[in-house]
């Protein structure tokens, strides 16, 4: 299982509408090849700022499967208007699990 965490800071003023598009959003990422579910998380400190994460199945189910396919676009132009730069993106594996 590989985690995406993007970063996202969004213009100040449209906190609630880039939710929203995420939400009407969450249909792409239900059919896309591989995505096993994702959370949205809002910064306390900082509220403009966003943490989306995504569980893949594979790193190729993202970078390559939805990347490039047009369900990729559909995801930005719910999205994109509220950006206030371009989301940090990385993946990671699980290196070590507790409790």
């Amino acid at each position: 299982m590989i985690l995406e965490i993007a970063q996202i800071e969004v213009k100040p003023g449209h906190e609630a509408a880039f939710e929203e598009g995420v939400g009407k959003a969450t249909a792409v990422f239900r059919r896309a090849k591989g995505c096993r579910g994702l959370e949205l998380h809002r910064s306390i400190e900082r509220p403009t700022r966003y943490r989306l994460m995504v569980k893949w199945d594979t790193l190729e189910n993202h970078t390559v499967d939805f990347r490039q396919s047009p369900d990729f676009q559909e995801w930005r132009s719910c999205v994109a208007d509220h950006f206030a730069a371009p989301p940090e993106v990385e993946h990671t594996a699980v290196a070590l699990t507790g409790f």
